[in-house]
């Protein structure tokens, strides 16, 4: 037999790490996350309390159906079911997560015609997003009428959530009384906190959100087992995962603080909305598939994906398909799900859980010290708090420190159009002080409009290959985010060459890509000569330093650089060139 594989100390790890980065500092890689913690490269084994799901086996791949019509809605439940999802998402208009789709019932008929034919026993799980009470009690109305046996609902009821998002406040007792009558046995309340996900904010505010929504309406139906919670998934892999192992510790110490029976908690995940994308969405696939990853291996019960198409219309069989085999294949192909918290003893999931575990703690004291979750609302505090985080993470986004593939990383401007289904989507009316759904991709979105003329830079590199490649491509990507074509140039040797080649490229503009020692020996001169050759706007692909009165006067306009807000840059470039 041969010897295991020989353990090494600490200090042997971090030598070979400081080896690597040449005499860097290993400090350089640690990495903060958006709620303030700090993950660094190396964690040795470590001890925590465990987050095992509720449920033995795996998770379950749920399906998301939101089509506007009966009908089509019905189709698509029989389909979903039939090729292998576990259970069903079922979208309601006006829900919190409907994204401006989901089954209309003032439709006649709309309910029956969704649901005919479909059997709520057998193990299968239907989660509702409702947009009021009434949806879940017409639902349970139909059950009751189909005389299925102990089916698997979880009914969405959320005043809370409806209230952060600006909806309209319902009692909670009522709904559920109604239920009761109707012999549902629940989970029928959600403790959801992806409208928090959605408006920007953090993984801790999040879980705060989730933990003082599910204490409230603990206190409010004294019965834990009407409770479900609902947490958004993304494509962070550490700090997703984390999450949600996070919640069920958070849980815990509730019961054990209220005396009440330990119970693993129910607890769901939906990919995030915010991370959609327009532009380029098959990436989106990839992002949806990292959101199960993580959330499956976190510890949730059942996931749902948004199909990769969802920011663009309403999707069609393909883009459900996708987003159904995304599960299917990691579920039943790659085996996940079936390790009982995987994470468990890995030093950087514990040491972000526990992270999570203490701000995420002390946020709920601080809500609760407000009053509990429906005056922290009230008073703004809530909202406050997310405002702040969503203002840094859109700071981030637009300056690339935190890069969207194919957006504003690795842009392709060439993609080919996707299909969607023909109904368009509502427009969704908050009311003051809501939580707004965002999407990050939407400020680099809005400079590829279509409806702007095409837009191209030349980029004008200097000098032999070695000289200006890295320049040439950061320049690239960069412009490229903006939906702005770039043509590159051979590497010009003096400002008659480079005039030349600019003018064959039929750009309106150009960006000087070179060395430093290129720009402080010609970058004067040939913005000017660029300039003079009809460039609407000159940009240079670097910082202007203490040279940038110098350069304007010759007619340079803008820079770009790491980290530059790219969006307020190319904004201004376009507006030059128009």
């Amino acid at each position: 037999m041969s010897p295991p594989f020989p353990a090494r100390p600490e200090a042997d790890w971090r030598q070979a790490a400081e080896a690597a980065l040449k005499g860097a500092a290993i400090e350089k890689l640690v990495s903060v996350t958006s709620d303030g913690l700090k993950l660094g490269p190396l964690h040795g084994r470590a001890q925590g309390a465990r987050a095992l799901r509720g449920e033995a086996g795996a998770w379950k791949a749920l399906a998301r159906v939101d089509h506007p019509g009966g009908d089509d809605f019905n189709v698509a439940a029989h389909e979903e079911l039939d090729n292998g999802a576990d259970g069903l998402t079922l979208v309601f208009a006006g829900a919190g997560a409907a994204y401006g789709f989901g089954l209309a019932r003032a439709r006649e008929g709309a309910l029956a015609r969704a649901l005919g034919g479909l059997r709520f026993e057998g193990g299968r799980r239907f989660v509702l997003e409702i947009g009021a009470p009434d949806d879940a009690l017409a639902f349970a109305q139909h059950v009751a009428k189909a005389e299925a046996d102990a089916p698997d609902v979880a009914y969405g009821l959320d005043p809370l959530g409806a209230r952060a998002r600006g909806g309209l406040a319902y009692s909670l007792r009522e709904a559920v009384a109604k239920l009761r009558d109707l012999g549902a046995n629940g989970p029928f309340v959600s403790a959801d906190a992806r409208a928090v996900h959605d408006a920007g904010g953090t993984p801790a505010q999040e879980l705060a959100f989730a933990l003082a929504s599910g204490v409230a309406y603990l206190r409010e139906l004294e019965d834990p087992a009407a409770l479900d919670f609902r947490l958004a998934a993304d494509a962070d892999l550490f700090a997703t995962l984390a999450k949600f192992r996070t919640m069920r510790l958070l849980w815990r110490r509730v019961e054990e603080a209220s005396g009440l029976t330990l119970q693993p908690i129910r607890l769901g995940a939906s990919s995030a909305w915010r991370m959609m994308t327009v532009a380029e969405p098959y990436v989106n696939v990839m992002r949806a598939a990292m959101a199960a990853f993580a959330a499956g291996l976190g510890g949730a019960d059942d996931v749902t994906l948004l199909p990769f198409t969802q920011a663009l219309g309403l999707p069609d069989a393909f883009a459900r398909r996708l987003a159904r085999n995304t599960q299917l294949v990691e579920l039943r192909e790659a085996r996940l799900g079936f390790v009982a918290d995987p994470a468990a003893g890995a030093g950087g999931f514990e040491a972000l859980t526990q992270g999570l575990c203490e701000k995420a703690w002390r946020l709920f004291q601080s809500i609760e010290a407000a009053g509990g979750l429906a005056a922290a609302l009230d008073k703004g505090f809530v909202q406050g708090e997310i405002a702040q985080a969503a203002a840094t993470l859109r700071r981030d986004v637009a300056r690339a420190k935190a890069p969207l593939t194919g957006v504003s990383a690795h842009p392709f401007l060439d993609a080919e159009p996707v299909a969607v289904l023909p109904d368009a989507p509502a427009a969704v009316k908050l009311a003051p002080g809501g939580l707004a759904a965002m999407r990050l991709s939407e400020p680099f979105e809005r400079l590829r409009d279509p409806a702007r003329s095409a837009r191209k830079v030349f980029l004008a590199a200097l000098g032999p290959l070695a000289a200006h490649t890295r320049r040439v491509g950061f320049a690239r990507e960069s412009f490229e985010a903006g939906g702005i074509a770039a043509v590159s140039g051979k590497g010009a040797q003096d400002a008659a060459s480079l005039v030349a080649a600019f003018r064959e490229s039929g750009a309106e503009a150009a960006c000087l890509c070179g060395s430093d020692e290129a720009y402080v020996e010609s970058a004067a001169v040939y913005a000017s000569a660029l300039k003079v050759a009809g460039a609407r706007a000159v940009y240079l692909a670097g910082r202007p330093g203490d040279r940038e009165a110098e350069w304007a006067a010759a007619g340079m306009d803008g820079y770009v650089y790491a980290g530059v807000d790219l969006v307020a840059a190319l904004t201004e470039f376009l507006i030059r060139t128009a």
